[in-house]
């Protein structure tokens, strides 16, 4: 292990900064709960849309389109995801030249499936989806209890990506770094997050081995690749190994969207406990 110069501590902390920013905006952005979104031709005018994949439960999903025409009208189909429904269908409200959307709040992990469909005035059908697209419905979490996790998150993803490099490096502070990295993710992810679970999902834990939940289990995983990395690089001559493969291991799960495999709902079994 070596002293590590200014420059490359700077140059470092940058590095790992920058992992960590792009490999959150990929994550946020591939992800079940980021908005569908899209442009559709019609009439010689372009129609942008935005399409919920997850809502809050205190009220119904509310949607709007602007079609930049009255003439061009929508229809709306949905029915609750997991369930033997019919599918409801109906005519958008319209207020001038916007179209209003409204799907019904459902308990927290319920989720809605619905399609959604622009008419012009000739009566041609233009469908947003190729697939009906699915909106989770989750219960509010108390700001103090989800920034918290959401910063104890990213640090933990920065320290993880700072420690595998210093390790990379030879340097010195590998070890140190290894400890603050376990305990930030171990408060974040198996402390916080199981908080932040309990409000939107009414569930602590949802992964192994109650559950599928992927944001718990690798969650879970990640943090006992660093438990690894600690027992190692404390007491044997490869733990500098084993931290940056605890690094490289966070890196990549982490990659998984979020809410992946998350919490639902399956109607069709409280359909069959009611029988």
């Amino acid at each position: 292990m070596r002293e590590l110069k200014l420059s490359t501590t700077i140059f470092l902390w940058v590095l790992a900064v920058v992992i960590t920013l792009a490999s959150v905006v990929y994550q946020r952005m591939t992800g079940p709960t980021y908005p569908l979104r899209g442009e559709v031709e019609i009439e010689g005018n372009t129609i942008s849309y935005k399409l919920l994949r997850t809502y809050e439960n205190i009220s119904d999903a509310e949607m709007k389109i602007v079609t930049e025409s009255a003439n061009i009208s929508g229809r709306l189909k949905y029915r609750r995801y997991k369930s033997h429904d019919q599918w409801h269908t109906l005519k958008l409200p319209q207020h001038g030249d916007t179209l209003l959307i409204s799907l019904p709040k459902q308990p927290a992990a319920g989720k809605i499936m619905y399609e959604l469909t622009l008419i012009d005035s000739a009566g041609r059908e233009y469908p947003l989806q190729e697939e009906p697209t699915i909106i989770r419905f989750k219960g509010p979490v108390p700001i103090s209890v989800l920034i918290p996790h959401i910063i104890l998150m990213f640090g933990a993803m920065l320290l993880s990506t700072r420690t595998g490099l210093d390790a990379l490096m030879r340097g010195r502070l590998s070890f140190r770094y290894t400890v603050i990295t376990t305990v930030v993710m171990f408060v974040g992810g198996l402390v916080m997050g199981p908080l932040v679970q309990k409000y939107a999902f009414d569930a602590l834990w949802t992964g192994w081995p109650f559950g599928h939940d992927l944001t718990d289990n690798k969650t879970l995983v990640a943090f006992v690749f660093w438990l690894i990395a600690l027992w190692r690089a404390r007491r044997f001559p490869d733990g500098r190994a084993w931290i940056i493969v605890a690094s490289i291991v966070t890196l990549v799960i982490f990659l998984i969207p979020h809410s992946v495999l998350g919490s639902e709902i399956d109607y069709t079994q409280m359909e069959m406990v009611k029988e």
